[in-house]
């Protein structure tokens, strides 16, 4: 198994793709900008040039000529994706408290950085991947179509989200409050949505693998 995630990072992961997390990350240093559009170029720029490197190398192929089970292929490839989301993540959020420290007294229109904030990234990316994921095994190739819906699945979400974040006056209060109960509520919201992305990405998983034994290697 670790073998496997190696070769899916050896294979479509360049050395300068880590710096994306970073050079994205750094986004979050613009006072009061839609925040969201951190996470999003995620879906927007890393799997893409994550997945046309898989299929450059013909990945599907190669291993499929390894002694692994079609089980671990899909496992170690989610681990992969997983694992590059939390990188995003975790690194947003540390620009996002540097943020915080730098503009004090920044009005926010949109979300702030805070923990709420974070959890609703974290469902965003739940729903991206239980889309991506099961729909690219249906051909384990082809990730055009599967990409293109996961991506405006994921900005529905964003924008349902922030819409109602300035709309409703308790959404409003809770998102962009300071007080100990809003903070609270925003940590209660976090562990919701690191409970989601948790769930949804097992069943992604799930999913995957039950399509990808229909697939002919």
């Amino acid at each position: 198994m670790y073998n496997l995630i190696m070769k899916d990072v050896r294979l479509a992961v360049p050395p300068f793709f880590f710096l994306f997390p970073i050079l994205f990350g750094a986004l979050m240093l613009i006072p009061g900008w839609i925040y969201f559009i951190v996470i999003l170029y995620f879906c927007w720029i890393t799997i893409p040039n994550v997945f046309n490197q898989f299929k450059a190398q013909n990945d599907l192929m190669f291993t499929s000529v390894m002694p692994v089970s079609k089980r671990d292929m899909v496992k170690a490839r989610v681990t992969v994706i997983v694992g590059l989301e939390l990188l995003h993540i975790v690194i947003a959020v540390i620009f996002g408290s540097i943020s915080i420290i730098l503009y004090p007294n920044v009005t926010y229109y949109f979300f702030p950085p805070n923990m709420g904030f974070w959890g609703l990234n974290l469902v965003m990316l739940a729903i991206f991947n239980l889309i991506f994921i099961p729909m690219f095994y249906k051909t384990a190739y082809k990730f055009g179509w599967a990409l293109l819906t996961a991506v405006m699945a994921a900005m529905l979400f964003a924008g349902i989200a922030q819409w109602i974040g300035i709309q409703n006056p308790v959404m409003n209060d809770m998102f962009y409050g300071t007080e100990a109960q809003q903070v609270t509520l925003q940590t209660s919201i976090l562990i919701s949505g690191i409970v989601i992305f948790s769930a949804f990405s097992v069943l992604a998983y799930r999913l995957a693998f039950k399509r990808f034994l229909q697939v002919e290697t």
